[in-house]
């Protein structure tokens, strides 16, 4: 199950870069808007953007606190109301940091017609991932029912024939 240093730290890189390539494209646009319209409606649009975005996620805010109650009430986990909660404190973080990238960014992740999907494959990509490593498979049913799973650093282990044979739906974990 462990990762190779070298994919990691490509990884890293890879992600490190990406983060920087969002305020610099906002500059950059930034610049070009004010080329077009003027210094005072520019600043004045990243303003209004910022403002109506605030106001956006402290309705949305709200909304989702309100689920989260019902949910807790009924004696249900709030799994969708907690990761909306936090998607909701990013498109804020996104939405007061000027610049139009990272406002349409922030409205993005703030409308719920487009968070829900990004909810749903941070859920997928994310977090399923992450608990399955945690509980050894439980989360997907990914688990091993006879023999010895492959120990992946040293490549021993018992198997038969069909080692897919071993899991639940035939399944390979990664």
């Amino acid at each position: 199950m462990g990762r190779d240093p070298v994919e990691t730290t490509m990884r890293t890189r890879t992600l490190l870069a990406l983060l920087l390539l969002i305020p610099l494209s906002d500059a950059l646009l930034l610049v070009v808007v004010a080329q077009y319209i003027d210094l005072v409606p520019t600043v004045a649009l990243v303003v209004l953007t910022g403002l109506v975005g605030m106001l956006l996620v402290r309705a949305e805010g709200r909304h989702t606190l309100r689920n989260l109650q019902t949910k807790f009430a009924r004696g249900d986990l709030p799994t969708n109301e907690l990761m909306d909660g936090g998607l909701l404190i990013a498109a804020g973080a996104f939405l007061l940091t000027p610049g139009l990238v990272t406002d349409t960014i922030g409205f993005l992740i703030a409308i719920p017609v487009t968070r829900y999907p990004i909810r749903e494959v941070l859920k997928r990509v994310v977090v399923k991932p992450y608990l399955d490593k945690q509980a050894g498979g439980f989360v997907t049913g990914d688990v091993w029912t006879a023999g010895f799973p492959q120990d992946e650093a040293s490549g021993d282990g018992v198997y038969d024939a069909d080692p897919d044979s071993y899991r639940f739906g035939g399944q390979d974990s990664e």
